[in-house]
């Protein structure tokens, strides 16, 4: 995926250089590349034409191996069952569920808290006397896992800030987006879900979120 962005950029500069200005995302630029490559009135010297071409194969070819890859990581999780208990949490998607499982079978957490705090999802604690000030979140080890429960999560409170909560969980998330904004509160949402996946996994359970009181029937 790094390779595939750094090649994308490059022929993006490229291109800007001779003043074409490709949209920004992966669409755009499937469709515009070979566009532009075909385009015998775009002034561009054959030599860099040649190399857009050669990088725009590459491109591709990473592409399709990422889509393979996909199918297959997708097949994985549906067959494994505590991939499909775990993507019934909010903002939690097949890699999501994969690096869950891995990251949290093959580590010895006592609680969920430790977990959530190793993959870097809990905010470092400044102590001065007496106060204690909760700062920035770390980012530690598991980045990548963080990233994606993070930008799940976010999904989920931007979603949600439009909308009416159904359920408990969804009440307390958006009390806590009117307090503290959209990215403290996927923080937070992402933060709970490490917790409940690591006491899912451990009880066996599945989740089932409490619906609101008003709506229970």
């Amino acid at each position: 995926e790094k390779t595939k962005r750094q090649l994308a950029n490059q022929i993006r500069g490229l291109l800007l250089e001779f003043g074409i200005v490709i949209e920004q995302g992966e669409s755009a630029f499937h469709r515009r590349i070979p566009e532009i490559l075909e385009d015998v009135d775009e002034q561009l010297p054959p030599l860099l034409r040649a190399g857009i071409a050669h990088s725009y194969e590459t491109y591709e070819a990473l592409h399709e191996q990422k889509e393979a890859r996909d199918v297959e990581l997708k097949k994985y999780v549906q067959a494994n069952a505590d991939c499909r208990r775990l993507m019934a949490l909010e903002g939690v998607g097949h890699i999501s569920a994969l690096g869950l499982l891995v990251r949290l079978r093959g580590g010895d957490y006592d609680s969920g808290h430790n977990a959530a705090a190793c993959i870097g999802l809990t905010p470092v604690q400044h102590s001065s006397g007496e106060k204690v000030r909760m700062g920035r979140i770390a980012k530690q080890q598991g980045s990548t896992l963080r990233s994606c429960l993070f930008l799940g999560a976010r999904s989920v409170v931007c979603k949600l800030k439009h909308r009416e909560p159904t359920t408990e969980k969804e009440r307390w998330l958006k009390q806590l987006i009117a307090r503290r904004g959209i990215k403290c509160a996927a923080i937070a949402l992402a933060n709970k879900t490490v917790r409940t996946a690591v006491a899912m996994l451990r009880n066996g359970n599945d989740y089932q979120p409490q619906p609101l009181a008003a709506n229970a029937a």
